[in-house]
């Protein structure tokens, strides 16, 4: 017997490489692919608690999934050489050696130019990163209604331009790999801190997006590839000791830097090197500053202490990060690094700056709060942790900023 929590369990993990696979067999049907794979899942849920999971899942599915779409378009234009039928022998070689080439395939097909830069986004973390439209479009700051339009509008995109379901041409991945690393980089965020829900961490959705930076590295041999995939096992070493028991999050100074993933850590310190030096771009930059908080400490598997921090030369890459990327969000860090270096004082100035930029972003806010904490200004820090509290989404940074509002306002009262 095999329960449908196990199921489901199973469909998670797989669902983007059917999908993928499917939208091949459909030659880029985006909204058929999506309810034969739909399908499949429901028709595993009927079957297996009485028969088992079958010896090759993956398989299983994309089967059942490819003959469902098959049956949809003979029914739809009764042609049926439109789409070739393989045998079982040639499904199981499906599951087993075309799917990676199947995911980077979906991938660059969701990146490709002829689509607007956040429909590829959204696309490809629809379909690959099996995000809901409302996580997608909270991370968009957008409703749910606005990107439901907009992941319609680039699926019939792909289906009337006839957009190739394949990897570009060597001269061609230059122009369409940045648009995938920032895929890749918004699936692995989702993943490190989700927008909503009651976990603040989705490892499956870190270890896909480690998975596909791989291959794009591999793919592309592009410096930045390497940066961004660095980037990503840094942050994704810490996972065990971000959250407590009970699912509370822990800040980062805070951390047993000895539940770091100290092999994942070496990995990640060796390529920074390689990245930076083949021209040092965002992706690279914020790896270098993962790395010097990732350094070793005295024990084998520690981290540098939090207290041996060189915030100098952390403000020093924003600086540089600022001058290749501007952006809020970047100043932002910069702001709270120069706090950690020449104290909260100069980092609330730099924060109140971006007033007009971040109103509705709660990390402003809980940033502001901070700094107003450390500057025992407890009345302004309860406020600016109130605004953080009203715009966070998920429990865990609600539950930290709720805590964090109790010390403020019992702090406040006792003055």
């Amino acid at each position: 017997m095999q329960g449908a929590a196990a199921i489901e369990a199973v469909f998670r993990g797989e669902r983007a490489r059917v999908l993928a696979t499917t939208i091949r067999v459909t030659h880029g049907d985006f909204e058929l692919a999506e309810e034969a794979v739909q399908e499949a899942f429901a028709a595993a849920l009927a079957r297996w608690p009485g028969e088992g999971t079958p010896d090759e899942p993956r398989g299983w599915l994309i089967s059942v999934a490819r003959n469902k779409a098959i049956d949809v378009i003979r029914r739809r234009i009764k042609l049926r050489e439109l789409v070739a039928a393989p045998d079982d022998e040639a499904v199981t070689e499906l599951a087993t050696t075309a799917v990676a080439d199947d995911r980077l395939r979906l991938i660059y097909t969701c990146c490709h130019p002829a689509l607007a830069t956040e429909a590829q986004i959204a696309l490809t973390l629809r379909t690959l990163g099996g995000l809901t439209t409302e996580e997608i479009a909270r991370a968009y700051l957008t409703s749910a209604v606005t990107m439901a339009q907009r992941l319609v509008r680039a699926k019939s995109k792909i289906k009337e331009a006839r957009i190739p379901y394949e990897v570009p041409e060597a001269s061609q991945l230059g122009e369409r790999t940045g648009a995938v690393m920032a895929v890749v980089y918004l699936i692995f965020n989702e993943g490190y801190a989700a927008t909503a829900g009651d976990s603040w961490l989705r490892r499956d959705l870190c270890r896909e997006a480690i998975r596909l930076g791989r291959l794009v590295a591999e793919l592309t041999r592009d410096p930045e590839a390497l940066g961004l995939l660095a980037l990503m096992l840094l942050h994704d070493a810490r996972r065990d000791a971000r959250t407590t028991a009970d699912g509370d999050l822990v800040l980062l100074e805070d951390q047993d830097r000895s539940r770091w993933d100290r092999a994942q850590i070496d990995e990640a310190l060796a390529l920074v090197p390689i990245a930076l030096v083949g021209g040092a771009g965002p992706y690279s930059l914020q790896a270098a500053i993962a790395a010097l908080h990732s350094g070793p400490g005295a024990g084998p598997r520690g981290g540098a202490p939090a207290a041996e921090t060189d915030w100098r030369q952390i403000a020093g890459l924003y600086d540089e990060l600022a001058r290749r990327q501007p952006s809020p969000i970047v100043a932002l860090n910069r702001a709270v690094a120069i706090a950690m270096w020449q104290g909260p004082e100069a980092g609330l100035a730099l924060i109140d700056e971006l007033a007009r930029d971040l109103a509705d972003y709660h990390l402003w806010h809980a940033a502001r709060a901070d700094l107003l904490r450390r500057l025992a200004r407890h009345r302004e820090a309860a406020a600016s942790y109130r605004a953080a509290l009203d715009r966070a989404g998920s429990a865990p940074e609600r539950r930290f900023l709720a805590g964090r509002l109790a010390e403020v306002e019992a702090a406040a009262r006792l003055r």
